[in-house]
């Protein structure tokens, strides 16, 4: 094997295990993200509905992570995916600390048009 093959076989190794890495972060942060969400819903802290719609998203994003993985991640696609996990999250934790709990009066009370208690 000549020196540019070697070099040419490591850096195509590196590339590879590089896009490897890069993907299974983004699977770690996918699994972490859902684990929150139904910790979130099973502790009251979301309700079904901001739990669906947190849910959904995150779908959307697997189902364009597969598209996207069908002809190689890209570093276009592995930023897209990261931008988009970053709203999510941040959206997460929003609906984590806005006081919108499942079985505490949500949607009764003053203002809702339930009694003014």
């Amino acid at each position: 094997m000549t020196a540019t093959a070697a070099v040419a076989t490591a850096t195509g190794n590196m590339a590879t295990a590089t896009t490897v890495m890069a993907a299974t972060a983004i699977d770690m942060r996918q699994s972490r993200i859902e684990h929150r969400i139904d910790r979130g819903l099973r502790t009251g802290q979301l309700t079904p509905r901001e739990a669906r719609r947190l849910e959904d998203q995150a779908r959307d994003i697997a189902r364009l992570e597969a598209r996207y993985r069908f002809g190689g991640l890209n570093g276009y696609e592995r930023a897209d995916l990261n931008r988009r996990l970053d709203s999510l999250e941040a959206r997460l934790d929003r609906q984590l600390r806005d006081d919108d709990r499942y079985g505490s009066g949500y949607g009764y009370g003053p203002g809702y048009g339930g009694p003014a208690w």
